[in-house]
């Protein structure tokens, strides 16, 4: 899902394309004036299985095409669009593994009909192309464009009848004058129309009784469109009274738009009650009112854009039927929870650097039998309380996740998404990354996803009972492409608005997921705001984490952040900002990356510097890291410690991590990457890389089950590097492990490390100037080992000082202390804020092991949540001055008698 800044974006981005990617595939039967493509596959070591050819003629979606065996050869068989003059194609697997990492195109423009065989061998770029008997060569169109009423048509060869007469050019209306046809070379008219094109509508040229459609750079990006069209209100959708409801849609080149009202959303049934015919307004918005109580009706919406017709659900969609394919009008009132009026986030006041993230696919906190929770891979099954393994000797669930003392849940996508069938929703798994509709609940973790409002009040339901737990809810989402650019509801009623496509009518794919959200354009950023503060003000959300933010522009990210602070302050921003390739639609436009971090200050952003160091590339199982005996790497390490990598200086930007849902956990990375180590040290390895991130500066964020040594392993025993279609058996958290003392041990760990980092506030500074005020790396340590003192005067730290040694060198180290006597909180195999031992002058620090030393006050009997300390020593500040305005009014009153 790139050109990239680092080598690791490209592949990361596969790994969340998902859902559109590894399903689709089709098989055709030509006719005999088709033109076919057959794609011919050779593998050295001739293991297919798996293997297809991902084809997608250029402005199309695309495909995966099964390979069958034709004359002792591995073919794949496609028939193309008459007008097609170039073939994209990806060799892959299901879980998109590439043959060659790369977007690769056949140029077929000189095909006319018949069959064209292309011979690709494995590992090897490019291809060979060869005729079929059958093959009709000749002149035809390779691309047309239009600009200022100039089409310019560029031919495969030189036509040989007279060039006045050859072309035309028609749109839904029919034909368009050509008062001028200039040949600029033997295979390039210009052909200078009679009128201008009128707005962003579909146009062809006729060449040899076929259509080619004309292609009309980037028109929804000039300022004209944009000043024409764009519209500010905030009325889109149904919005519903008991009295009646009013239907609104943006549609500006639509000729004919109605909606349609259904009883139920089950598509295809055959129980539409009106059509209602809708009128257009100021900005391209359509529009309609009927009287009466609609609440639960369902409704479509038909448009007609030129000349092409269509049954679309409304963008703006707050609930639809399974499948999310026909909306739901809904009183948004009754589906609250009680007390949802006084609900809120339990960790409104925290600041961003408290916050301890934790996670978690829905499905993966419930789906093992030994998770004792009833509503298994449901909303509901993540506020079941009381839960524990069959032994009953560990808590599971949501008692698990506050006894680990995590401050906010990340929760994977959980908007309508494409990849999984609603009315079959246990058949298959998958992690959501495939948007269908935005502001709509996933009905297959409902408990009946063919009730549009059951999704919606369980989702509220799910929310509050968190923040019953003292739990903030984090809202994964994906508004850097949707699940089907083609058939997007928004692409549909205005064609190809949505997503960014280039001048040739290809979608640009920086996100290697078929198609890039045009963020750019007026309407689809107003759409992205709309959505996020919808979810922020209906559904009480705490925090967003943005899939893939690189490739939407930093405009649209400042206004989402400004809008819902306006009443939301506490609602937190964090994603991925790498560095990708996409056809941007307009010149100036600033992308949310890493690299330009300044200039989204309340953006924060994954850091994989400190990812990448801990533990070994991503993208490599045997690569080490510095937990695992990568060596050269300290001073690398101790910068990005400090928040301090090369992108940012802002702690409040950085989310330090080891491990998250994309690619391995972090005990398979280090199980894969040192094969002659010890069970006991590569455990110790993990233990290692907790304690470096969970007391570094920046925001902590840990992939859920990595405090219990969560593993993905297939069938065939293998690591599961890209899960995001595998079964329960692979994704799901396995709570009987905590029944074994090794993980239990590993879960204490991790509990400990929580609590050491909340009692100490001199781990959470949220200033770059006072973090090199306040920390020094000591000198004198053994190659590798890191030791680093930060003052108790940092950040209102209840110590007189703090004192972290990192060891991965298999031997003991000794380290020499600063003057004092020092209590050792971290060691080995334990963590937490009581004294564990005492050292001074210097300390033994075992091999492959963290040591955290504290000088005075550990925290012991004083652990509470960050905003509980701060709250705290703000009501003393205000005694304090309530006591000398009380003096200050007592000395006045004095003086006056």
């Amino acid at each position: 899902m790139k050109v990239i800044k680092r080598l690791t974006a490209a592949l990361l981005a596969l790994a969340l394309c998902i859902g559109l990617m590894g399903s689709n595939v089709h098989t055709f039967t030509a006719k005999a004036a088709d033109l076919v493509l057959k794609v011919h596959y050779h593998r050295t070591d001739e293991k297919y299985d798996g293997w297809d050819v991902w084809l997608w003629e250029a402005g199309k979606d695309g495909a995966g095409y099964p390979f069958a065996k034709e004359n002792g050869e591995m073919v794949a068989t496609k028939v193309i669009t008459p007008g097609t003059s170039s073939v994209g194609f990806i060799v892959r697997t299901a879980s998109w593994t590439k043959d060659v990492n790369e977007d690769q195109f056949i140029d077929i423009s000189e095909m006319i009909s018949g069959t064209v065989h292309v011979y690709i061998e494995s590992g090897v770029k490019g291809y060979t192309k060869k005729y079929g008997d059958d093959a009709v060569i000749g002149v035809k169109v390779s691309n047309a464009g239009y600009e200022n009423g100039v089409v310019t048509v560029t031919m495969t060869g030189e036509p040989e009848d007279d060039y006045n007469k050859i072309f035309k050019v028609k749109d839904k209306n029919g034909e368009i004058p050509v008062s001028k046809v200039a040949k600029v070379s033997p295979t390039v008219f210009k052909l200078t129309l009679s009128k201008e094109f009128e707005g962003a509508g579909t146009y062809y040229v006729t060449f040899d009784n076929t259509d080619y459609r004309i292609n009309i750079p980037n028109v929804y990006s000039t300022e004209s469109f944009e000043t024409e069209f764009t519209y500010e209100g905030k009325d889109l959708g149904a919005a519903w009274t008991k009295e009646s409801t009013t239907f609104k849609v943006w549609a500006p080149t639509a000729d004919e738009l109605s909606v349609n009202l259904y009883k139920s959303g089950d598509d295809g049934s055959d129980d539409r009650t009106e059509t209602l015919p809708m009128k257009k307004g100021e900005k391209g918005v359509w529009s309609v009112t009927k009287t009466g109580d609609l609440n639960g009706t369902y409704y479509t919406y038909t448009v007609s854009v030129g000349g092409n017709t269509a049954e679309v659900c409304d963008p703006y969609a707050r609930t639809t039927g399974a499948n999310g394919k026909r909306a739901m009008v809904i009183d948004l009132d009754s589906t609250d929870p009680e007390g949802w009026e006084k609900d809120k986030d339990p960790n409104y006041d925290m600041p961003v650097n408290d916050m301890i993230i934790y996670e978690l696919q829905i499905r993966d906190l419930s789906s093992s039998n030994s998770s004792g929770i009833k509503n298994k891979r449901r909303y509901l099954g993540l506020i079941e309380t009381g839960t524990k393994t069959s032994n009953g000797v560990a808590s599971t669930g949501l008692d698990h996740i506050k006894e680990l003392g995590i401050t906010h849940l990340h929760i994977l996508p959980f908007y309508d998404f494409g990849s999984i069938d609603e009315n079959n929703s246990l058949a298959t798994f998958n992690w959501g990354y495939d948007p269908v509709n935005y502001n709509v609940p996933e009905g297959s973790f409902s408990t009946e996803p063919r009730k549009g409002e059951v999704r919606v009040k369980e989702v509220k339901q799910m929310v509050k009972g968190l923040h019953d737990n003292g739990i903030s809810v984090v809202m994964d989402v994906v508004y850097n492409h949707v699940y089907n650019g083609a058939e997007f509801c928004f692409n549909q009623l205005v064609p190809g608005y949505f997503s960014r496509i280039d001048d040739n009518g290809r979608y640009s794919n920086g996100s290697g997921c078929g198609n890039d959200t045009a963020s750019e354009r007026s309407m689809v950023r107003k759409y992205i705001v709309d959505s996020v503060n919808y979810w922020a003000d209906e559904y009480h959300i705490d925090g967003f984490r943005f899939d893939l933010v690189g490739l939407i522009d930093t405009q649209t990210i400042n206004e989402i952040i400004e809008t819902v602070h306006e009443k939301h302050p506490n609602v937190i921003f964090y994603g991925e900002g790498w560095t990708m390739s996409t056809d941007l639609t307009k010149d100036n436009v600033t992308l949310t990356t890493q690299v330009n971090s300044r200039e989204v200050p309340k953006m924060a952003f994954f850091s994989d510097d400190m990812r990448d160091t801990l533990k070994g590339s991503v993208f490599s199982k045997t690569s080490l890291g510095y937990v695992s005996g990568l060596t050269g790497v300290t001073d690398k390490l101790t910068s990005y410690y400090m928040a301090d990598p090369n992108w940012t200086d802002e702690p409040t930007q950085m989310i330090q991590y080891a491990s998250c849902h994309d690619n391995n956990t972090l005990i398979d990375r280090i199980t894969s990457s040192t094969p002659d180590a010890s069970r006991e040290e590569q455990i110790a390895m993990n233990n290692l890389a907790a304690a470096i991130y969970h007391t570094a500066q920046g925001i902590p964020f840990m992939q859920a089950g990595e405090e219990m040594l969560r593993t993905k392993v297939d069938a065939d025993g293998s690591f599961n590097s890209n899960s995001y279609n595998a079964p329960d058996k692979v994704n799901q958290l396995k709570w009987y492990d905590l029944e074994n003392e090794e993980y239990m041990k590993v879960f204490n760990y991790y509990k400990g490390l929580i609590a050491f980092r909340k009692a100490h506030s001199a781990l959470r500074m949220s200033d770059h100037a006072e973090i090199v005020k306040s920390m020094k790396r000591l000198t004198g340590t053994d190659d590798n080992v890191i030791a680093i003192e930060i003052s108790g005067d940092a950040n209102n730290e209840i110590s007189d000082g703090i004192v972290v040694i990192f060891n991965p060198n298999k031997s003991e180290t000794e380290v020499k202390l600063p003057d004092g006597s020092w209590s050792i909180c971290v060691d080995k195999d334990n963590a937490g804020v009581k004294k564990l031992g005492s050292a001074k002058g210097s300390v033994k620090v075992p091999g492959i092991s963290a040591m955290v030393l504290v000088k005075g006050n550990t925290g012991a009997g004083k652990n509470r949540a960050p905003f509980v300390t701060a709250a705290l020593a703000c009501l003393g500040g205000l005694l304090l001055i309530a006591a000398g305005v009380f003096g200050f009014k007592r000395s006045k009153n004095k003086k006056a008698d």
